[in-house]
This record gives C-alpha cells, sequence and structure tokens, in this order.
C-alpha cells in the first residue's frame, strides 16, 4: 500500500541512511552514461571486449546495489513506525 500523501505544511529529513540510497541508486547511471571511461575494446575477457562485459558487470552490480536500497528504505520504515512487525 502506497504512503499517504504529505501534507504542504510537512517537509522531508535527509538522513544518512536516505544519502547512501540516492548514492546506490545514482552510481549505474552514472557509470553507464560516462561512455567514455568504457569506450574501448580492451582489456578483453573471455574474448568479449571490455565495452560489452563493463556493461553486463554493471547490471550486477545495479541489481545488488538497488537490493541494499531496498533494505535501507524498509529499515528507516521499520524504525519510523516504531519497529512495527517485518
Amino acid at each position: 500500500m502506497s504512503e499517504p500523501a504529505e501534507s504542504p505544511g510537512t517537509r522531508r529529513i535527509v538522513t544518512p541512511s536516505r544519502v547512501v540510497v540516492g548514492l546506490c541508486l545514482l552510481a549505474p547511471f552514472v557509470a553507464m552514461l560516462w561512455v567514455n571511461s568504457y569506450a574501448r575494446v580492451e582489456p578483453t575477457l573471455i574474448g568479449i571486449p571490455f565495452f560489452y562485459w563493463y556493461q553486463m558487470l554493471w547490471v550486477l552490480i545495479s541489481t545488488g546495489l538497488t537490493a541494499i536500497a531496498y533494505k535501507l528504505v524498509q529499515r528507516e520504515k521499520r524504525a519510523r513506525k516504531g519497529g512495527a512487525a517485518q
């Protein structure tokens, strides 16, 4: 279920875990948009050019970072609700 919309007078609080969540979600975008960092053939891995295996590696890294972000958000939600049932 989605949370109710915030009232106009409430403000979001920036916490260290929210900053980490933001960085976890931003890192894959930055890595993939910075094409000059991986636009080359060497080094190859099992005959696969760097350009391709670097992108495939980021698929796995992105999965891990997204899972970490999800767990941090869930932990923060539980803490705000007073440690209610998982």
